[in-house]
């Protein structure tokens, strides 16, 4: 999952840790006693407002939404990433078969790609809009379907190949003004300095000064080359290297699951998204236009082992199987190949949550410009934390409710998982509020 890490350099609440931290697992060869004293010795660092690490959709989304924001387009920042895509145009053939690595975009995640100009490059690609979906469980007793018209919206999402939004997002921030560098290579070490004094600092004092005094947070990259930034943002996936080095705590669970992921082929072209709930997690089927479909089946890791050896023309029968059961309208079972090999990954993607992070911290950012106030200011982002962290919450537990509710096959409770598909079907103003929040709105299902 891409997530947004904002560390602050240079802010009162170092004042108890230890007089000099090096975030570094090998912090004692990277940084000498030596090197320690005199922060700029080695290769010539420079000194940036902001350093994203992490050049993948999410970091490339901050980048372009602070180019978009007319008192942060002359921030100046760098941008950490070893991915060799980056480094130059990604040309995207459109007779190329679809990638099976795609992300389901919201309608306000399709608002934010348009307010900061990278939507555009999107719709030179192949996408899928559609306005219809339905989910259903493995009893088959109960469906619920969605239409884009029952919230008065246009579309429900629209289906993307992650390259697609990569190289779309690659293709704005290239053609900003942004003051940007983009270095290929990997965070090997993150160094700050507590702040020493609640007084303001020169701004003009040097890189060096400006370190010891907490202003700035010095990081290592692996190719030799360091820089200097305000505000450090850890863009950089579900394993950051940012959280890691920074260590903050996480809290988390395994689920067990593994998820094929895959492209297959209709003989007509399908508009509307399908979710059956299965006990070993959910099967998706979602269109990606030219009469292809993406399928995401999650399953459990003994369950994912033995599809590896299958054929295609089974895993096919199996699919169609898993899909065509139960009460309620189904996708045409008339699934013809895979149009690409089989990838095996585990968990899903939040991206949508990944480009809200984005959107959220720009903004606050600017605001804090305009009132004056250090774009690292702990005050600061504070603001972008009281504003993403319940939304990030509230998602975690739905996901983390659907897949608890559905790993217990019990009598009762499969009847109660029926009343509720019936009532978000049927019930038009829970109808319209679940549509609000799965597009992105943020509000709660049940209380709107």
């Amino acid at each position: 999952m891409n997530r947004i890490f904002a560390t602050k350099a240079g802010s009162d609440v170092y004042r108890l840790r230890i007089p000099w931290r090096p975030f570094s697992n090998d912090a004692a060869p990277l940084l000498s006693s030596q090197n320690a004293g005199n922060p700029e010795k080695g290769s010539e660092a420079k000194q940036y407002d902001i350093a994203i690490v992490g050049g993948g959709m999410v970091g490339l989304a901050l980048a372009c939404s602070l180019a978009s924001r007319p008192l942060t387009r002359h921030l100046n920042v760098a941008i950490i990433d070893s991915n060799p895509a980056l480094g130059g145009k990604h040309f995207i053939k459109k007779e190329d078969l679809p990638d099976p690595r795609v992300s389901t975009i919201t309608p306000a995640t399709i608002s934010f790609f348009k307010d900061i100009g990278a939507w555009q490059f999107v719709e030179q690609h192949r996408h899928a809009y559609f306005d219809k979906m339905q989910v259903w469980d493995y009893t088959g007793l109960s469906y619920a379907k969605y239409n884009a018209r029952d919230a008065d919206k246009e579309v429900l999402g629209c289906v993307v190949e992650n390259k697609v939004l990569l190289s779309s997002l690659l293709s704005r921030v290239q053609e900003t003004v942004l003051p940007k560098k983009i270095y290929p290579s990997r965070l090997n070490s993150m160094s700050i300095l507590p702040n020493s004094s609640s007084s303001e600092v020169d701004s003009t004092l040097s890189m060096t000064a400006l370190f010891t005094h907490g202003r700035l947070a010095k990081l290592e990259l692996e190719d030799g080359n360091s820089l200097y930034a305000k505000l450090v943002v850890g863009a950089d996936g579900g394993k950051s290297r940012v959280r890691e080095l920074a260590g903050f705590r996480t809290t988390g669970w395994n689920y067990s699951q593994n998820a094929i992921i895959c492209t297959v082929e209709h003989d007509v072209e399908n508009h509307c998204a399908w979710q059956r709930f299965l006990p070993s997690g959910p099967l998706a089927l979602l269109p990606i236009g030219d009469k292809f479909s993406n399928i995401v089946w999650t399953l459990s890791p003994k369950e994912s082992s033995e599809f590896k050896s299958i054929t295609e023309d089974n895993f096919l029968k199996a699919v169609n199987h898993a899909l065509d059961y139960g009460y309620g309208p189904h996708p045409t079972p008339s699934i013809l190949g895979s149009s690409d090999l089989f990838s095996w990954l585990k968990g899903g993607q939040g991206v949508n949550l990944g480009f809200g992070d984005a959107s959220t911290l720009s903004s606050v950012i600017s605001e804090g410009i305009a009132v004056g106030t250090d774009i690292g200011e702990v005050s600061l982002l504070k603001k972008y934390e009281a504003d993403r962290k319940p939304a990030n919450v509230m998602m975690m537990a739905v996901l983390d409710g659907f897949q608890k509710a559905y790993s217990v096959d019990f009598g009762p409770l499969n009847i109660l998982r029926a009343a509720a598909f019936h009532g978000a079907h049927h019930i038009s103003p829970l109808k319209k509020s679940i549509i609000s929040y799965a597009s992105g709105e943020m509000r709660l299902p049940l209380f709107a």
